[in-house]
């Protein structure tokens, strides 16, 4: 069985795919819009040195996101 973690609690390094989407409105949607959705691969490149934001490899661009927004995404780790 795989680990669901919130993404803004992955390690640098670490890969996964999108399993769940939370929140609402507008940040959600522009999430959604960023082709953050449910089967998603996702990885981790790096975070910022005060830990926020966290940088992500989805599909074949790379994305900052702040980590509260971070906090809304649960990935299944591989």
């Amino acid at each position: 069985r795989m680990a669901i973690k919130k993404l803004k609690d992955m390690k640098v390094g670490e890969s996964g795919v999108i399993s769940a989407l939370h929140g609402s409105g507008n940040v959600k949607h522009r999430l959604i819009d960023m082709g953050l959705v449910h089967g998603t691969k996702i990885h981790v490149m790096k975070f910022a040195p005060l830990g926020d934001p966290v940088e992500i490899k989805v599909k074949n661009f790379e994305l900052a996101l702040r980590i509260n927004e971070a906090g809304m995404i649960d990935v299944e780790v591989q």
